[in-house]
């Protein structure tokens, strides 16, 4: 079972050292880190180079935000596994196995597994992602409010030709995902904590609310989008009979 790590990276230099080392360490050399560069104005190029690692691909971005940068990554992707990571984490030993023995022993289509949560000295804001985030599995839940997070995501690779392309409005690449996961298959949301999922003032994506009237918009972005999905699936259902 081959492994693909996808990761999206932008202006990273302060952490993505510490986070390469962390996916490496749980790599087989058959493996591989596909790393997607939207044009990062700092060292983050230099420091990927500098691992001269066979295993890590890095690929220039579409220069147009974190969900096509992440859709790009994912669509270089060989594995029969794909992790999904952020550029600021910390992997702990024994992650990518654990997940991937999952897989084996279940037919999930994707699996999220627990985190700490971290500010950017490595204090502790939340013991438990899933608690934080009262994660469960559920369309309309995940439309609601999302508990599905790129970082701590796994998927199988027959999910890719579900998937795209990303939504251009109305949720990030991991909530699309999920959805996507729920509607082709079953997931899992595996409560072992298996990294430091690290908050900062630099992080793409926010714990913060939105206001009211974007996150109203939002859904309504979404809600068209879904809609849009289950059409196109009943529609080529029916034409291959």
């Amino acid at each position: 079972m081959m492994v693909s790590v996808a990761m999206a990276s932008y202006n990273g230099e302060k952490f993505i050292k510490e986070q390469i080392d962390s996916i490496l360490a749980n790599l087989s050399e058959n493996d591989e880190l596909v790393i997607s560069d939207d044009g990062s104005r700092d060292r983050t190029s230099d420091i990927i180079r500098s691992f001269g690692d066979s295993r890590i691909r890095l690929i220039d971005g579409p220069h147009n935000g974190l969900v096509k940068n992440f859709e790009n990554a994912v669509r270089h992707c060989s594995g029969d596994i794909i992790f999904l990571c952020d550029q600021d984490d910390v992997w702990y030993d024994g992650k990518v196995k654990k997940v991937c023995d999952k897989f084996a022993e279940t037919d999930h289509i994707l699996i999220e597994h627990n985190a700490i949560v971290k500010d950017d000295s490595g204090n502790v804001l939340f013991p438990s992602f899933f608690v934080h985030r009262r994660v469960r599995n559920g369309v309309l839940k995940n439309m609601i409010r999302n508990t599905y997070h790129g970082c701590l995501m796994a998927f199988r690779a027959e999910l890719k030709a579900e998937m795209f392309p990303f939504p251009e409005k109305g949720c990030l690449h991991d909530q699309w995902i999920g959805l996507v996961a729920e509607m082709n298959g079953t997931s899992l949301f595996f409560d072992e904590i298996l990294m430091d999922y690290r908050r900062h003032s630099g992080n793409a994506s926010s714990f913060e609310h939105l206001p009211v009237s974007q996150q109203l918009t939002d859904r309504i972005a979404l809600t068209w989008n879904v809609m849009k999905y289950k059409k196109n699936k009943r529609r080529k259902k029916k034409a291959n009979g």
